[in-house]
């Protein structure tokens, strides 16, 4: 039986970002059957514009954020909150894919959405609106999967969450959900 592949976009661009090192305690503690790859920084991907995105002419960066998507059996973004809602890396990310219109990498593949926040609530909103956007790019976007770890700041100060029980107990529950769209099992 060949791997799925599980694409993963971390939404923060900071280097010892807590949701980075939940996308690493996700791809850690994933099952046999399943390879969680983490995308290197969406940093490096220019803005989305229509004069950018000519045949031939797409920016490197985003070209290959496109052929890993296409190439995946679903994605996984890791969003951190920024004034109550999804990083501007993680949106144009989500632009980038959703192009050309019905037909983008995002088109019908399956999309979870979890994440770590410094506030009491995980990053909700933020988790809540990278939803919709992947929704409405054409994302096959899986509700049944949730993870939002609230106090992210304090809570992983000197723990990393692979080393979390609980958050490595809620990442089985993101794996189950998964496992539950046919092409990821």
């Amino acid at each position: 039986m060949s791997k799925s592949t599980v694409l993963t976009l971390v939404g923060s661009l900071r280097a010892d970002s807590t949701n980075q090192k939940l996308a690493e305690a996700i791809q850690l503690n994933a099952p046999e059957q399943i390879d969680v790859v983490i995308h290197e920084s969406l940093g490096n991907i220019p803005f989305y514009n229509e004069d950018l995105d000519v045949d031939g002419q797409v920016p490197p960066a985003a070209a290959a954020l496109r052929a890993a998507a296409n190439e995946a059996d679903a994605l996984l973004l890791v969003t951190p909150e920024h004034n109550g809602t999804v990083p501007a890396s993680l949106k144009n990310a989500i632009d980038w894919l959703s192009r050309p219109f019905g037909a983008g990498a995002l088109a019908g593949k399956p999309t979870g959405v979890v994440g770590t926040a410094f506030g009491q609530f995980g990053g909700v909103w933020a988790q809540d609106e990278a939803r919709k956007a992947a929704g409405i790019a054409g994302a096959q976007v899986l509700e049944d999967v949730k993870l939002a770890v609230p106090g992210s700041m304090v809570r992983f100060a000197e723990l990393h969450p692979k080393d979390d029980a609980e958050v490595v107990e809620q990442i089985k529950g993101v794996f189950d959900a998964l496992a539950a769209v046919r092409s990821v099992a």
